[in-house]
């Protein structure tokens, strides 16, 4: 596994782009998230169907065509320097086959920030189009909304990308398995990185990585499903680091630890858990697709270089 292309950091005035690949955006959550947006002198503009809602199928924000449209549209557009997802939710994995692939990576490398429903699009980024992502708040998300640890980590990364070229875990953050490893960042959403195996898009497995997982309103059992079936694929097999992220709405986190000693203590590997990133309060931005040390001990992500050039 190697390091990928990183794209380049903002600058003030920068146009951005919001789009809606996955779930319906609510209007008071959206406006507000671009009045922050605005408030660190960006140029954001909501993508044509953002607002749309699937006739039949209320839980997709308009139907596949046009947010696949709205995403691909928004990549091109020579004017946009950064495409940031509304929310998550479901949807992507009906649109990502839709999307012109080489039109996109025409388009050069820009920044990509999204969570959650969007690991799909993190893991089709780095297979198609070799780029740094980060997996980071929605632009209409709560917690990007209310909370200012959220929207200062996210905005030092993409404007001094220096300064948190050490992520630290959140204070809750702890060992459950001692060790330093060295490798390149994936991963996302645990569900979906279960859902995506197989397809097109998805990495072969995470040897040589450090992998980031977290999850939202999964049951311990159903995690240890999931873990089960990364293990039993070979998914797992020569992964290098594990940061567990947040577990938001999976019941009492004392009920998750065994899963996560049993599942993954076995692998012989530095495990962090509740890192701080995801579905949680004041969720850190994570770059996926760079070259970084985890340091279980310590609780931090060192990355190589900076996530943007």
């Amino acid at each position: 596994m190697t390091a990928l292309v990183r794209p380049y950091r903002l600058a003030p005035g920068a146009r951005v782009a919001v789009v809606a690949p996955s779930g319906p955006v609510a209007e008071e959550r959206l406006e507000a998230g671009l009045d922050i947006l605005r408030g660190w002198d960006l140029d954001p503009v909501v993508a044509p169907h953002v607002r749309d809602r699937h006739g039949e199928l209320g839980y997709l924000a308009g139907t596949d065509a046009d947010r696949a449209a709205d995403l691909q549209n928004a990549w091109c557009d020579p004017s946009v320097a950064a495409v940031l997802c509304a929310r998550g939710g479901y949807g992507v994995q009906r649109i990502v086959d839709l999307l012109d692939w080489e039109a996109m990576r025409a388009a050069g490398p820009k920044v990509f920030v999204g969570f959650s429903d969007p690991t799909v699009l993190h893991q089709a980024f780095a297979a198609r189009l070799g780029l740094v992502t980060l997996y980071g708040p929605a632009a209409a998300g709560a917690d990007f909304i209310k909370n200012a640890r959220t929207q200062e980590h996210l905005r030092a990364t993409l404007f001094d990308p220096e300064s948190v070229r050490t992520i630290h875990a959140a204070p809750t953050g702890g060992v459950l398995v001692p060790g330093r490893a060295r490798g390149v960042t994936l991963g996302g959403c645990l569900s979906l990185l279960t859902s995506d195996l197989g397809t097109p898009h998805a990495p072969a497995g995470a040897r040589g990585g450090l992998l980031m997982i977290e999850d939202v309103g999964e049951l311990a059992y159903r995690v240890d499903r999931m873990l089960t079936q990364l293990l039993r694929s070979g998914w797992l097999d020569g992964v290098a680091g594990i940061a567990l992220g947040s577990w938001a709405g999976c019941g009492p986190y004392e009920r998750l630890r065994p899963v996560f000693v049993d599942r993954l203590g076995g692998l012989g590997v530095p495990v962090v858990e509740e890192f701080g990133f995801g579905h949680g309060e004041g969720a850190l931005t994570i770059p996926l697709g760079v070259a970084a040390e985890l340091d279980a001990d310590t609780g931090t992500l060192t990355l190589d270089e900076p996530a943007l050039r």
